[in-house]
């Protein structure tokens, strides 16, 4: 058997034709009109990767494309291209087959993990924030398009069309039929980001062809192998209602060395040269709208991480969105998100949102930023407790005897509708909303509930000895389990204000020791409990919060992976 392998190492397959040829028919006169028609208007310039690079056949394999260089200048416009006239080729009636059939406008709505901004989000208000480095992306990306099997499915799909040369005077013309790619391998990929413009996407792959190889009456099986380069620049137009616009463009490729094997070893120089320019001209066709599918499918499935609605525990749910468009800076991939937090069939909590600097990402692959007054808002949903009455006796909680000696001590002389031994009860009820108050390494949260000591009298009756309102401060602790952010509290501080009393008690200062210890023993317990799911965080990208540490700002807190 005999290899040649070509003495070039990597060849561009720059086929761009911007500004050289022109298709025929209609096509220059409809893109005149409609770069005439543009105006100074800012326009978003789609170009397929197909388009761009040129398809073989037609008229000799060339790529054909209309001059928007040339339209402008003919309408008077001596500015850089935008190339808002370039859809209307969709329409056009000429047959050159890559300007009318591949050159459609590549406009992904929502794709957001290839998004580059044209400038940094100004002024979006939200309730979380995040950046992802340029290492977490291309893990994210690896894994999505390269693990999954996602770019060999797709590559295997891809129908080569056949080779042959010219017909010589004296010879027969060789022709390579039923080219088909056996195996895709050793694929890699990487991306870079690209301040202000995007991300650049590039994957290497290796790929074995074959077929039937036809040299005058001789027909036998020819291998082809060989490394692919594909690059291609991702870029954010727009963002409008929660979706990200955007286009693919840029895509070309570099081959490779080309080895080529025939089973009887009659391998020609010129048989050679003729398949590596067959495949230079035509895989850049195949390959970047490959490229373009399977970029459309990764969208969707890490888009749908970024608009998710989530439950919080039995009561409500919290739908996580973007609000502004994504954008990039040399380290990483930064996106505002908030959070509408929402009651089981009730009405929205409203927070405050506020821009706020991220903390610089370092070694990390994520930083997620939440803002005090959005998980404060998670916390009137997740905290929500129905008001509990129980029976102050020791059963219900160690203290019960010494509050409720406490209390008759506080019975005014004299008192007639005083009870002397009936059992008292006790009625635990939250008003407002908790307040969660984040300082350096410090989280606690403010809420306040009502205490009624009441006896229930024979005939129905209710006599209310008091009624207290309890100002509570909370210490939390923090962290992350599952994906969600779990919080346990502890009692740092009580304030007891008397609101009323049916019997005419004044004075309850002798009441905080017992009453606090009621407060630990049972209202703090169904706290813990109610929160013991914790508060679900979005699952950006797929990437796992497992072993993330958390730090605590002023107004901010920050989990690092």
């Amino acid at each position: 058997m005999v290899s040649f392998e070509h003495g070039v190492t990597a060849v561009g397959t720059f086929l761009r034709q911007r500004g050289k040829k022109q298709c025929p028919g209609e096509c220059p006169r409809m893109g005149r009109e409609a770069a005439a028609r543009e105006g100074s208007s800012d326009v978003v310039l789609y170009k397929s990767a197909a388009w761009q690079l040129g398809v073989a056949g037609g008229d000799a394999g060339g790529a054909h494309c209309w001059d928007a260089t040339a339209a402008r200048k003919s309408a008077g416009d001596s500015r850089a291209v935008s190339c808002s006239a370039i859809p209307v080729l969709l329409h056009c009636s000429c047959h050159c087959l890559p300007c009318c059939r591949t050159m459609k406008p590549l406009k992904l709505f929502g794709m957001v993990v290839f998004c580059g901004l044209l400038s940094p989000t100004q002024g979006v208000l939200s309730g979380l924030s995040c950046a992802i480095s340029p290492r977490a992306m291309q893990q994210v990306l690896s894994d999505a398009i390269i693990q999954t099997g996602l770019l060999e499915k797709h590559l295997q799909g891809m129908a080569l069309p056949n080779i042959m040369s010219d017909r010589g005077l004296l010879s027969s013309p060789t022709i390579i039929t039923g080219l088909h790619l056996e195996r895709s391998w050793l694929p890699t990929l990487s991306i870079a980001l690209l301040p202000g413009i995007g991300m650049q996407l590039v994957v290497t792959v290796h790929l074995d062809l074959s077929g039937n190889c036809l040299m005058g009456i001789l027909s036998e099986v020819i291998a082809i192998s060989l490394d692919v380069t594909i690059t291609s620049n991702i870029k954010s137009t727009s963002f409008e209602l929660g979706t990200v616009h955007v286009t693919v463009d840029d895509c070309f490729c570099i081959l490779g060395a080309v080895k080529i094997k025939l089973i009887s070893g009659l391998l020609s120089l010129s048989v050679h040269d003729m398949v590596f320019s067959h495949l230079t001209a035509t895989l850049p066709g195949l390959l970047c709208p490959v490229m373009d599918a399977v970029s459309e499918i990764v969208n969707v499935q890490l888009l749908s991480t970024l608009n998710v609605v989530m439950p919080v525990g039995l009561k409500g749910m919290v739908h996580y969105h973007l609000v502004g468009p994504p954008f990039t800076s040399g380290s990483s991939l930064m996106m505002d998100l908030d959070g509408t937090v929402q009651q089981m069939g009730g009405s929205i909590i409203p927070h405050d949102s506020y821009a706020s600097t991220l903390p610089p990402l370092l070694d990390g692959l994520l930083i997620i930023i939440l803002r005090q007054s959005f998980l404060s808002s998670l916390l009137a949903l997740l905290l929500h407790i129905q008001p509990y009455t129980f029976p102050c006796s020791s059963e219900a909680f160690s203290g019960a005897n010494q509050l409720r000696d406490s209390i008759t001590d506080l019975y005014p002389t004299g008192c007639t509708s005083c009870p002397a031994a009936s059992p008292l009860s006790i009625r635990v009820e939250c008003v407002g909303n908790p307040i969660l108050l984040l300082e350096p390494n410090k989280a606690t949260v403010e809420l306040s509930v009502l205490l009624q000591v009441f006896v229930k009298r024979p005939d129905g009756s209710v006599i209310i000895l008091l009624l207290l309102k309890a100002d509570l401060s909370l210490n939390v602790r923090l962290s992350i389990s599952r994906g969600s952010l779990m919080l346990a509290f502890s009692l740092s501080r009580v304030s007891l204000f008397l609101e009323s009393s049916d019997i005419g008690i004044s004075e309850i200062s002798n009441l905080k020791p017992h009453l606090t210890k009621l407060l630990v023993e049972i209202y703090l317990p169904r706290l813990n409990a109610v929160a013991g799911d914790g508060i679900p965080l979005p699952d950006v990208f797929g990437i796992t919060l497992m072993g993330a540490e958390l730090q605590i700002l002023l107004g901010l807190l920050v989990i690092s992976v």
